[in-house]
């Protein structure tokens, strides 16, 4: 596991809730997170499974075949202490320039404060075409959620998926993937998966909510996918479905170092419970 203790560090002027660093190595820029901290009373986490969560989440939308921030699972010892983190290059330069879609939210209506309601986000793409390839977007925006489904991503907001700006040819383009470090339960501490059952565990890989709302009420992924309601999200799966490899994704997990064997079959469980499900509505689209 590569070590980034002796990296060089610059200022950090990356946004977000947990600890992080700017750190260059061999000459590239990294935003590097460190584990998550303890976020309820007395509750003991190892303290690594966001890094975890970062690196796999994202490394399966790369299997799916999406362009995706390119992540390292690597240790720094801080305090005195060894952790291991998630170093997330830098796709951004001088001429690159990062825009999220609630930057596109301010451009459209400044006046317009939008949360994570479905409506407001197509309505706010479809109000931008003067600025984007607004049904290229739409596209890109559920393909995303249909590979977040799978890994459980709770925290898809308007503040981590967006647009590069090209300052020299003003071309705008959707960004690589980035931001998956709040999907695959982060919070469940190794010892706690041990005592998890089968019916516990297919609780857990039905019951995953994303941000997104509709009428308020935030969507339950596989509940939303297997009512097959919105055409949108059944042109997804259709699109996307075949380039989710499970094999290649357990296989992935499976050779991830430092990761307990507890939290491999987790991960692989819950994954492949939420695949057999989306199996089964891309089977019946198909059909129809």
């Amino acid at each position: 596991m590569i070590d980034f203790t002796n990296a060089v560090e610059e200022f950090n002027n990356y946004k977000g809730s947990e600890k992080k660093k700017t750190l260059i190595y061999n000459k590239k820029k990294y935003l590097v997170k460190f584990p998550d901290p303890i976020r309820k009373k007395n509750k003991n986490i190892s303290y690594i499974n966001n890094a975890f969560s970062e690196y796999v989440g994202s490394n399966i939308f790369k299997i799916c075949g999406f362009e995706v921030q390119n992540t390292i699972l690597c240790k720094y010892k801080y305090k005195g202490k060894e952790k291991i983190v998630c170093a997330c290059e830098d796709f951004t330069d001088n001429n690159n320039v990062l825009y999220e879609f609630e930057n596109l939210v301010l451009s459209t209506n400044p006046d317009k404060k939008i949360e994570t309601e479905v409506k407001d986000i197509i309505e706010v793409i479809e109000e931008s075409k003067n600025l984007i390839n607004s049904e290229e977007t739409k596209k890109y925006f559920w393909d995303m959620f249909i590979i977040d489904s799978i890994i459980g991503n709770t925290d898809r907001h308007n503040g981590n998926w967006g647009f590069l700006l090209n300052k020299k040819t003003g071309k705008i383009t959707l960004s690589p993937i980035y931001d998956c470090g709040s999907c695959l339960n982060p919070m469940l501490e190794d010892n706690e998966l041990k005592k998890i059952n089968e019916t516990e565990l297919k609780n857990l890989s039905i019951n995953c909510y994303s941000c997104l709302k509709e009428n308020g009420k935030k969507l339950n992924y596989m509940s939303y996918i297997k009512q097959m309601k919105n055409k949108e999200v059944n042109e997804a799966i259709i699109r996307n479905f075949k380039n989710i490899n499970i094999d290649e994704i357990n296989s992935f997990i499976d050779t991830i170092e430092s990761m307990s064997n507890e939290r491999k079959n987790f991960y692989k469980s819950i994954i492949n419970n939420r695949y057999e499900i989306m199996e089964k509505v891309y089977k019946t689209l198909k059909n129809v």
